[in-house]
């Protein structure tokens, strides 16, 4: 009996050390990893396109537009606790185009690609245990490549041009946690895109992904 109640006193003193030792932080680790995916949507301007032919000396019979495509982002972040955390991560917005017809005859082709990363600041609501909103609201740092090209009376000087500026981005979701470790969200956000040739747009993005939780 006394070599068990020193046996188990040893024991808890060793788990007394742990719990305060710097390997005990991971246990209450705040750091989180995670991935989303699914349809981007840009506003495409076409009466400024129509009204940057006329003034080249050309009317458009007809614009179609390329403006939904896949995108997707990879994030990491850590939250302070159950109601704040700060996320950043890669983005790719897709690729969106259009086309316009020309009088005198000839065709005018666009198409933009959106990518970059971002820094976020996340409020979070819990509801249940298990179930969360939150809303987001923070910086996006993009870079958009342009590619133009032209046929018959239409030519373009300048086909390739790229920009790369800092605006704002913001967006809401729900999170369901599936385990202590593993929880899925759907959101929607919002990024502000300025394009090589002086447009200001917005491009949303929908998705669904799953966020992985260290040391829980």
């Amino acid at each position: 009996m006394k070599r068990l109640a020193k046996a188990v006193g040893t024991l808890g003193l060793v788990g007394f050390a742990a719990m305060n030792s710097p390997f005990a932080v991971a246990v209450d680790s705040g750091w989180y990893l995670g991935l989303g995916a699914g349809q981007a949507g840009a506003n495409i301007d076409v009466e400024r396109i129509d009204r940057n032919l006329l003034g080249s000396g050309f009317s458009s019979t007809r614009t179609s537009q390329d403006d939904r495509d896949f995108g997707y982002k990879i994030f990491g972040g850590y939250q302070f606790n159950r109601n704040f955390a700060v996320e950043g991560g890669y983005y790719n917005l897709g690729d969106f185009g259009f086309r316009s017809a020309t009088i005198p005859v000839g065709t005018l082709s666009g198409q933009i690609e959106i990518r970059g990363l971002n820094l976020d600041a996340l409020g979070i609501l819990p509801i249940s245990e298990s179930f969360s909103a939150f809303g987001r609201v923070g910086l996006n740092y993009a870079e958009a490549n342009d590619s133009f090209s032209g046929t018959g009376a239409v030519n373009v000087t300048n086909a390739n041009p790229n920009k790369r500026e800092t605006n704002y981005k913001f967006g809401a979701g729900l999170q369901w946690d599936l385990t202590e470790s593993l929880a899925m969200r759907l959101e929607a956000e919002r990024y502000r895109i300025n394009d090589a040739v002086g447009n200001k747009g917005d491009i949303d993005l929908m998705s669904a992904g799953l966020v992985y939780r260290f040391a829980r």
